[in-house]
């Protein structure tokens, strides 16, 4: 099972993530964006997006190869909205990327949680517009999806529920 969790900027993907990972025993793939960002030391290029996807997509690769529950801190839809948002397009390669890829469930974290600082986040007063995009993009897409909004406890409730398990992690 592959899951994929996205949503705007400081909706508490990557704690999700985390967690459910933890809880069902499964490979975490963190936000390959954020390791690539970091060592860049300068702002990001459109071509730049491209190189995250594939480094997205090879981690989620090994990830695969390693369990049979991969948990994903984000997906190449969300670089295409970056692309989007940023340069007013989406390179055709991402395109395809995003369309090739495949998840067995799509989690969209509302943005209903304080704003975190974070010096690679861009849009602290977008959220909801954000959130609304991610959307229109599951929608136009045909890519089926649940929305989480309320505490970390309850969003675990909630996919743990919808994964057909408990709280405790056992599906």
């Amino acid at each position: 099972m592959r899951i994929a969790i996205i949503g705007p900027e400081s909706s508490g993907k990557s704690t999700l993530a985390k967690e459910v990972a933890r809880l069902l025993g499964g490979a975490l793939v963190p936000e390959a964006a954020r390791d690539y960002l970091t060592a860049l030391g300068r702002p990001y290029e459109q071509a730049d997006l491209l190189a995250i996807a594939r480094l997205q997509l090879a981690a989620e690769e090994t990830a695969a190869r390693a369990s049979d529950q991969v948990i994903c801190d984000t997906d190449i839809l969300t670089i295409c909205i970056w692309s989007q948002e940023r340069y007013g397009e989406v390179d055709e390669e991402l395109l395809a990327m995003m369309r090739r890829t495949r998840y067995d469930r799509t989690l969209l974290c509302a943005p209903d949680m304080p704003w975190e600082p974070d010096p690679l986040r861009e849009n602290p007063h977008d959220r909801d517009r954000l959130f609304e995009v991610y959307r229109q993009w599951l929608q136009v897409e045909q890519r089926p999806n649940t929305v989480l909004a309320g505490s970390l406890q309850a969003r675990v409730h909630h996919v743990l529920r919808a994964l057909g398990g408990d709280s405790s992690g056992r599906p």
